[in-house]
């Protein structure tokens, strides 16, 4: 930013990295977040949050097909536009996928006794 002379809006903070527990903290209340980060993708689908990912591609389908996911690609025009029906409240539901329960580590055992 410093680079291209881009100075944030008095709104906007800028801080350094966070562990994950600070990191989560900030956005589990979220109405919507805006992100590149596959990881996010499936953190908001667990949580129920609106993600408009600014990519054109993920490699987490699944958070776009059953979750709270869109790609809505990078020009500004398009992340206004899924921004805008976010806070319009025209945003799809989605949904936590099948196994997305926490219970992982228990069906593995069952299979693993099995």
């Amino acid at each position: 930013m410093e680079a291209f002379g881009i100075e944030p809006a008095d709104n906007i903070h800028l801080m350094e990295p966070l562990s994950y527990m600070a990191f989560l903290n900030l956005w589990k209340d979220a109405k919507v977040a805006l992100t590149d980060s596959g990881g996010l993708q499936e953190e908001t689908t667990a949580l129920g949050i609106p993600c408009l990912t600014i990519r054109e591609n993920t490699e987490r389908p699944i958070t776009i097909t059953e979750g709270t996911n869109a790609l809505v690609g990078a020009s500004r025009e398009a992340i206004l536009n899924a921004y805008g029906k976010v806070n319009a409240e025209e945003w799809k539901k989605g949904q936590r996928p099948k196994f997305w329960d926490g219970k992982a580590s228990e069906r593995i055992v069952e299979i693993l006794k099995a």
